[in-house]
């Protein structure tokens, strides 16, 4: 096992190690990770002997102690324990009626509280005041009850070792839209909850001929009301511009791309948007630490096929030792084996390579590279296929008839939170966040400092190191105001706050082209971001066939994940399942 780094560690006896009864480790990493490869590798046994079992039990141990790959949090911290509920993030449907609201609001507590995320499309319930012909009441309307769902999530940590993570959805014909929009313009409310408005085509084509939108009523399917699309929009870039809040979910974009339209519609998507699932579905996500596969100056082609390889084995044996919370979630799991397998370090990688993130090269790079975890995860599915049968739902699938695989995804690219902690690397897909910056609610009310190797290494390395540098990067975070440091290695080491938000977006589209579900990605506007740019930020992510658009404007919030520099005060935060 490869040595962790302090905040690793942390990170690890905070949240992941197993415990006794007297609140004491009762674990170390590398004891993690053996009892993870050894739950995991038991599935070998419903296809293989022994054997098998112990070979892929050292393979995935391998992956996981050397970095390479990590799995989603929950298989981590449960894997080999009692709980054993190791998917991410689920969807659940939420019905108009009381009986239907509350039982979802049950299935969700239980979740929660084993670690997973949920998302929701509240777009069936009845608008607000409308009348209920069963009591002569009315309605209270959707937002209202994403209140009472919030309020369970705040009482309820996941895990028992992180807070609660929730997508909400409304979409854009609902009558409550403009209730919807504003939900989270106080700061105090919803926090436990990202909010996206579920988009249509048809919307945005009436949108750019400046004409009327109608809002219908979910269950009569009758007009309720008009009034021009551009109010409405301007509503959604304003929130943004305030809070971050809402982001868009391209409904359309996603139901084109639904590898099983035989089951059903994709209303709603998990915590952070990257995995657009069906009602009850979950998904097992995991992720290739690129900055661990330089070779040289190149990247390590021959080692990503062997990760992505053990790593698609690996989240298809998730699905058969998983604990499923309802027998609902665990038929349509098991019919569709949804996987999703994405990307870690890529900032980092990057930087090892000396290609600026902000540059051509940089996004044809991204999608010749996320083009090969496409092609050879598909091929490993198919070979899973050929030696465990293809998903129950292959005929109902895009797939079909072809060449059957095990899994209807194989592909997502998740923000990877802490794990990216664990594996010391930049998270997801994002640049850098800062050379040097606090990350804040990730160990309860401890902040985390990191200062990033990869930076002072290469100073060090091209005789550029001085105290003074170091000294000016950690009071701003970022490289870009520093006189004595050459234009290239500014240009190398810019940072979100230092990338245009077109080229945040697109590195986004760049890799969503080769990706199965979709991809969580932050687009980091300057404080000094104006309404006008987002305004064309979300226009451009809809033309460019993105499956969601989320922006966040620094300062724009109080309470932070992560702030730039030690004194800088520039800051950023999205609820996110950690």
């Amino acid at each position: 096992m490869i040595t962790l780094s302090d905040n690793a560690i942390k990170v690890l006896q905070s949240r992941y190690l197993r415990r006794d009864r007297s609140g004491n480790l009762a674990e170390t990493p590398d004891e993690l990770f053996r009892r993870v490869a050894k739950a995991i590798s038991s599935a070998e046994l419903f296809w293989g002997d022994q054997d098998d079992a112990v070979k892929w039990e050292q393979e995935f141990y391998y992956l996981m102690s050397h970095l390479l790959f990590l799995p989603n949090s929950p298989t981590l911290m449960n894997a080999g324990t009692s709980l054993s509920q190791l998917s991410a993030c689920f969807v659940l449907p939420v019905e108009d009626n009381m009986d239907g609201i509350f039982t979802t609001l049950k299935q969700a507590a239980l979740i929660q509280q084993s670690g997973g995320g949920t998302g929701f499309n509240f777009s069936h319930l009845r608008p607000k005041d409308d009348i209920v012909t069963a009591t002569g009441g009315t309605a209270s309307g959707p937002v209202s009850f994403m209140k009472i769902f919030d309020s369970a999530t705040e009482h309820i940590k996941q895990g028992g070792k992180r807070r609660g993570a929730n997508m909400g959805i409304l979409n854009i014909d609902h009558p409550d839209i403009e209730e919807f929009i504003t939900s989270k313009s106080s700061e105090d409310t919803l926090q436990n909850f990202n909010i996206s408005v579920g988009m249509y085509d048809e919307f945005m084509k009436v949108l750019e001929q400046n004409g009327n939108w109608k809002l219908i009523h979910p269950n009569t399917r009758q007009t309720v009301r008009s009034l021009p699309a551009k109010q409405i929009w301007d509503l959604i870039i304003e929130n943004a511009w305030k809070t971050g809040d809402p982001g868009l979910i391209f409904l359309d974009t996603i139901n084109e791309k639904n590898p099983v339209p035989g089951v059903g519609k994709i209303e709603s998507t998990n915590p952070c948007g990257e995995v657009p699932l069906l009602p009850y579905e979950s998904c097992n996500l995991g992720s290739i630490n690129l900055s661990r596969l330089i070779n040289g100056n190149e990247i390590d082609w021959n080692l990503m096929e062997r990760i992505i390889d053990g790593a698609v084995r690996f989240l298809d044996n998730v699905i058969e030792v998983n604990h499923y919370a309802t027998p609902e979630i665990k038929k349509i799991v098991t019919g569709n084996r949804k996987t999703g397998l994405g990307v870690m370090g890529w900032a980092e990688l990057l930087i090892q390579l000396e290609i600026s993130y902000d540059s051509d090269e940089a996004v044809a790079l991204a999608g010749q590279l996320m083009q090969f975890i496409e092609q050879e995860s598909r091929e490993a599915s198919v070979r899973l296929a050929a030696q465990r049968g293809n998903f129950p739902n292959w005929d109902k699938s895009i797939y079909y008839p072809g060449t059957p695989v095990r899994n209807a995804t194989r592909t997502s690219i998740a923000p990877t939170g802490t794990i990216s902690i664990i594996a010391d690397t930049s998270s997801s897909i994002e640049p850098l966040f800062a050379l040097v910056y606090q990350r804040h609610h990730v160990l309860n009310d401890e902040s985390l400092l990191s200062v990033n190797s990869f930076f002072v290494n290469y100073l060090k390395r091209n005789n550029l190191f001085t105290d003074k540098i170091l000294d000016q990067v950690s009071r701003e975070g970022t490289a870009a105001r520093v006189d004595e440091l050459p234009e290239k290695v500014k240009a190398l080491f810019k940072t979100a706050m230092d990338i245009s938000p077109q080229r945040h977006l697109q590195h986004q589209v760049a890799f969503q082209k080769h990706t199965d579900n979709a991809v969580s990605k932050t687009i980091n506007l300057p404080e000094s971001a104006t309404l006008s740019d987002i305004d064309g930020i979300f226009r451009k992510a809809w033309k460019e066939k993105a499956k969601g658009i989320t922006i966040f404007r620094y300062n724009s919030k109080k309470r932070v994940t992560l702030e730039t520099g030690i004194r800088s005060g520039i800051r950023s935060c999205k609820v996110c399942i950690e």
